[in-house]
């Protein structure tokens, strides 16, 4: 027996146990010759892993195990065979999914036969098959039995009763990717994802048993399609190494005139369900996918995510209206063992690569890993010391100095209000057409919606080489009459005198977002010209009119907001903000005055906003401080 205990430095394997082999690293079939391996007290240190070894590994016999527990993985440093004989590495992954919840996973390992002689005993990379590899901990640290299987709807927990119904794939058909079913018996190809509900159970921890997958590991894609992929890996995968993989960047594909043979679009979307479901039902169904990109190192290693906007089903399976509520999770940059996720084609794409060089030791507690599970109990360990990006208190990634971005919240009021949140970045390296790795598609759009155009597809995350006379287009489309309210958050890296405008173009408005908010009601339709964004304001450039044209002040000793209008302009209405964009009045119908008063006395101190929208339209806004 070996055994690693958790107060060890980095080992890199590259020797045997037993007799000589051909492996790096040999297991004989004796059960006093497994390795135990402790993560517990290993960091995320860049280029180390509690378990390495240089090339192929060979559990020789039925009882050869690898035990990685407390977060160990094992990372492989060669390219090219897979690992061989007929004993299991283990590794643990933990769901709190609710036995009517699903999560998207991918196996680590792949099916183990039970004899020297069977043909699977090979030095390739086998299939997933849940019932020769999803086990049930009996007796920590390292015994486990096989699950078993219902052929009803609900799994249960301790024994682990796993509802093989559930059991789905989503990869290329034919012509289109569709949903197939596995069941316990069907197999799965490394490097696609399978779907499993939970068990009922809160914190259920379902252990991997089987040869682990290494080397390169491909899955087919059709172009334009999503397939249901995942890490295939007993390590994390770096998804900036993945994402900018010249093979899934189609950087590789270089034959001229042609479209990318190879690839991804680049950004990766992550399945949702909302908590507390309480049925099986599909129409009963709530969730959605996020999106997640990450650019290139020279870009300056910046992510993009953007939560899921939840959405019900029909019985058919198509989007029904969305219901209440956003997603709460957040994808990272390093993708944890057993972590599903969805890939788009590229035109013309055939393949998507995972290759021992996307590999990485990143504990899935820390900071920059997340596994897309309901409720996650892990904390964050502040002992990571991988080069790691940098957040700020609402969760979103700060970019270094030469990105600048913000984010749109376009919140909706029909059945069930929700938000859809639009990301835009900006950077010298970004083209008015598609810039990989910066911008992101927008997931199945819901009946109302709001998104970015490019090339007449629908994104959620955009990106421009910044001009202050870029116009940006946005799209609102809406199944129904309801209002709407735009909001700017995430602001990084632009000047604070820099207004964000959005432009209402048929109400001929520029709304700073960075002052206020802009509601209006809208009928159904599809608003594909009307809203923009802008960084200038034509009205306010123009000579007609400016805040120079009012006196605009606070009485503070009369507790009231004064307005001279010396010039006599036609004014429609007056509205103060506070800095957080509450409106705070909107006093419309005004005849024209030469001065306006407005009371203030029940205000907190603090900084407002007034503004003032005249009869042609234009607005013009000042800051007054409160002082009651």
């Amino acid at each position: 027996m070996k055994y690693f205990p958790s107060l060890l430095t980095l080992l890199t394997v590259s020797f045997c146990f037993g007799q000589p082999q051909p492996a790096d690293l040999y297991v004989s079939d004796n059960a006093a010759s497994y390795i135990y391996v402790d993560g517990t007290a290993f960091n995320n240190i860049a280029g180390t892993a509690p378990l390495y070894v240089t090339n192929d590994i060979d559990l020789a016999g039925t009882n050869s195990f690898i035990y990685l527990r407390n977060e160990a993985q094992l990372l492989q440093g060669n390219s090219g065979a897979g690992n061989s004989g007929i004993g299991k590495l283990s590794i643990y992954q933990t769901s709190t999914a609710n036995t009517y919840t699903y999560n998207y996973w991918s196996s680590p390992v792949g099916f183990t036969p039970s004899t020297i002689a069977d043909p699977l005993n090979n030095n390739i990379n086998n299939f997933f098959r849940a019932n020769n590899i999803i086990y049930d901990e009996t007796a920590a640290p390292i015994t486990s039995d096989l699950a078993t299987y219902t052929a009803g709807y609900n799994g249960s927990s301790a024994p682990l009763v796993i509802s093989e119904y559930w059991l789905w794939t989503f990869d290329p058909g034919a012509l289109y990717s569709d949903w197939d079913q596995v069941l316990s018996a069907g197999d799965v190809d490394p490097g696609y994802g399978f779907t499993m509900k939970g068990n009922g159970s809160s914190n259920q921890t379902y252990d991997f048993r089987g040869k682990p997958n290494n080397g390169q590991i491909t899955a087919a894609l059709l172009p334009g399609e999503q397939t249901l992929v995942g890490n295939p890996y007993p390590s994390a995968i770096d998804a900036q190494a993945f994402i900018h993989d010249p093979q899934n960047s189609g950087l590789a594909d270089v034959t001229p005139g042609s479209p990318p043979a190879i690839g991804i679009t680049g950004d990766l979307s992550f399945w949702e369900q909302a908590p507390g479901a309480t049925s099986h039902v599909l129409a009963n169904y709530v969730g959605g996918y996020a999106t997640y990109t990450i650019s290139s190192v020279a870009a300056g290693s910046v992510e993009s995510f953007v939560n899921a906007v939840f959405q019900t089903f029909n019985p058919d399976g198509t989007v029904n209206n969305p219901s209440a509520g956003v997603g709460t999770k957040v994808a990272r940059r390093y993708i944890p063992v057993g972590q599903g996720f969805m890939v788009d084609g590229n035109v013309g794409a055939t393949t998507v690569f995972f290759k021992n060089s996307h590999r990485v030791y990143y504990k899935q507690s820390g900071p920059d890993s997340f596994f897309f599970r309901n409720n996650s109990d892990e904390s964050e360990s502040t002992e990571n010391l991988l080069p790691e990006a940098q957040y700020n208190d609402y969760g979103y990634n700060i970019v270094p100095e030469d990105f600048k971005r913000f984010r749109i919240n376009v919140d909706f009021n029909n059945t069930g209000a929700y938000t859809r949140q639009l990301l835009m970045n900006f950077h010298s390296s970004a083209t008015d057409g598609f810039d990989y790795g910066l911008e992101g598609k927008s997931p199945q759009g819901t009946d109302s919606d709001a998104y970015w155009p490019l090339d007449n597809k629908a994104y959620n995350i955009q990106a421009f080489n910044f001009d202050i006379d870029l116009a940006i287009p946005l799209v609102v489309k809406l199944a129904v009459q309801q209002p709407i309210q735009f909001s700017v958050i995430d602001i990084q890296n632009f000047d604070e005198s820099q207004p964000i405008y959005l432009h209402d173009k048929d109400a001929n408005l520029y709304v700073d977002l960075r002052i206020q908010h802009y509601d209006v009601n809208l009928p159904a339709g599809n608003f594909t010209t009307r809203f923009e964004i802008v960084f200038t304001n034509e009205t306010l450039n123009s000579p007609e009119v400016s805040v120079a044209d009012f006196k605009i002040f606070q009485d503070n000793p009369q507790a009231q907001l004064t307005i001279l209008n010396p010039n006599g302009f036609d004014v429609k209405s007056v509205k103060m903000f506070d800095t957080s964009g509450k409106q705070i009045f909107d006093a419309g119908n005004l005849n024209n005055e030469a001065e306006y008063h407005f009371p203030t006395k029940t205000l907190s101190e603090g900084i407002y906003v007034a503004t003032i929208t005249l009869g042609t339209n234009e607005v013009v806004s000042k800051k007054v401080i409160v002082k009651n």
